[in-house]
């Protein structure tokens, strides 16, 4: 078959003169003519700090080249260097509201779609704590079948939508293929100014196999990026064997005007649907606490890591529905809010508790939450499995639970001593207060079932054993 490659349009590939002209005429031709691109084996293509995007709409194969990203002086931090848009066809969809729990709406189309809903007269997510914010308009992403039927339930009430878009899902997949990845750091003021020099991809059915992301040249400050890999506003995505890398911790001030850590994310994922991460890795150490947090994602849902080697997954402004098996999690471990059902299993896991329930977003899992086949190796003193703080004192916009049944079912707890810990506990006791005296009270769990924990002396439910509001609790 034929293709089409960047020397054909003047690239040099030596690592010193800018490619990028080059890149993206090449990409304009596959694209007129529907054709693949494949790099040179062996060619450096160098990408200069300018403001320039090449734009993919056919499989591209980087196999035996690298790629160098300078971003040092960089005159427009916006653009990303490689955009993978899409072309959507719009689906009229008549929905007034909508409510949680939800599985089916009218879908005239009689097309799979990808729908985002809004209602911007509602802010959830009102953030708390250093990086407070007045929070953002309810938002929920929908993947519905062709009758209807959605593939998971939806996750808020919605009383009034103000917005609503519905996408048909369809057309050729796309593969992004090999490569070897270099970003020359920025050397920005450290504050929130995030760079997304990164590849962009908005259409759905795209593979990302075999890329690798190194970063170099990172000094004692910097702005943050976006993710080097950046999935927004879609659905139906893998990112199969990749290798990525963990960017330095640098500190700016707040929201609160106090210092804030400020990391930076080699992988985003924003209001997309059904993504999926498998045999993917990092290049720093996943217990170095110098480094930030691999991955993050807002408004997601059905999202799945297996067999993946991360320092973090964090679900930051919710995720419905999560898989995480076979994984190893480092020192900033698993954090999470959300819906519906989150399970981990056959994963390891290091952190100040095996899941962190996110304080700034209220510590709110409205679903179930299942742990099974584990290993958990706790990070400082923490000794509960579920970590939340929430004084119920502060309005994130929506009612806050901790997960309502929760099933921890093979837990082996490993410390750097060969003695089993004293005790550990299924929950912190996440607010000092009476539940009565407090305006936002979190909603307890409706049901703990723990057993086959191994490495501890005793399990409770609860560091305050009196706190469980009616909870049914099993420990054996």
């Amino acid at each position: 078959m034929p293709y089409i490659t960047y020397e054909q349009f003047g690239a040099v590939g030596d690592g010193r003169a800018d490619d990028m002209d080059a890149i993206i005429k090449a990409h304009e031709e596959a694209n007129r003519l529907g054709l693949p691109v494949r790099a040179k084996e062996g060619a450096a293509y160098y990408i200069a700090p300018k403001a320039k995007t090449a734009v993919i709409e056919t499989d591209t194969d980087w196999s035996g080249a690298s790629v160098i990203i300078d971003d040092v002086g960089l005159d427009d931090i916006h653009k990303p260097v490689f955009d993978v848009p899409p072309k959507w066809e719009e689906a009229a969809l008549p929905l007034k509201t909508l409510k949680a729990g939800q599985t089916r709406i009218e879908n005239p189309s009689g097309r799979e779609l990808l729908i985002f809903v809004e209602n911007e007269n509602h802010k959830d997510y009102i953030r708390f704590g250093a990086n407070r914010n007045n929070g953002h308009s309810r938002t929920d992403v929908l993947l519905a079948a062709p009758d209807g039927s959605l593939s998971t339930p939806v996750s808020f009430d919605f009383d009034e939508i103000t917005s609503v878009r519905a996408y048909v899902l369809g057309g050729k997949p796309l593969t992004l293929k090999g490569g070897c990845f270099k970003t020359i750091a920025n050397q920005c003021e450290s504050k929130y100014n995030y760079h997304a020099r990164n590849i962009r991809i908005g259409r759905p059915y795209v593979t990302v196999i075999g890329v690798s992301h190194f970063v170099e040249g990172e000094p004692d400050h910097g702005a943050p990026y976006a993710g080097f890999i950046s999935i927004n506003d879609t659905a139906h995505i893998r990112v199969e064997d990749c290798l990525f890398t963990g960017h330095k911790i640098y500190w700016t001030i707040g929201a609160a005007n106090v210092p804030v850590p400020m990391g930076s994310y080699d992988i985003n994922c924003a209001r997309s649907a059904d993504v999926a991460f498998a045999r993917c890795s990092q290049t720093t150490d996943i217990m170095d606490t110098g480094y930030w947090g691999l991955i993050g994602t807002n408004f997601c849902r059905e999202l799945l890591l297996e067999d993946c080697v991360f320092s973090r997954f964090d679900a930051h402004m919710g995720v419905s529905f999560c898989t995480i098996r076979r994984c190893r999690l480092g020192w900033q471990c698993l954090n999470a809010i959300g819906f519906g059902k989150f399970t981990v299993e056959d994963t390891e896991a290091c952190g100040f508790a095996f899941v962190s329930l996110r304080g700034d977003y209220g510590c709110t899992w409205k679903g179930d939450f299942e742990i099974r086949n584990c290993v958990w190796r706790p990070h400082g003193g923490g000794r509960a499995i579920f970590r939340a703080e929430n004084n119920g004192r502060h309005d994130f916009g929506y009612t806050c639970y901790l997960p309502q049944n929760i099933t921890v079912d093979g837990l082996k707890i490993e410390t750097e001593g060969s003695d089993p810990v004293d005790k550990v506990y299924v929950i912190n006791d996440w607010t000092k207060e009476d539940p009565s005296s407090v305006p936002y009270p979190m909603v307890p769990p409706e049901t703990v079932r723990v057993r086959n924990v191994t490495g501890a002396k005793g399990v409770e439910y609860c560091e305050n054993g009196e706190r469980r509001y009616g909870t049914d609790v099993e420990i054996g």
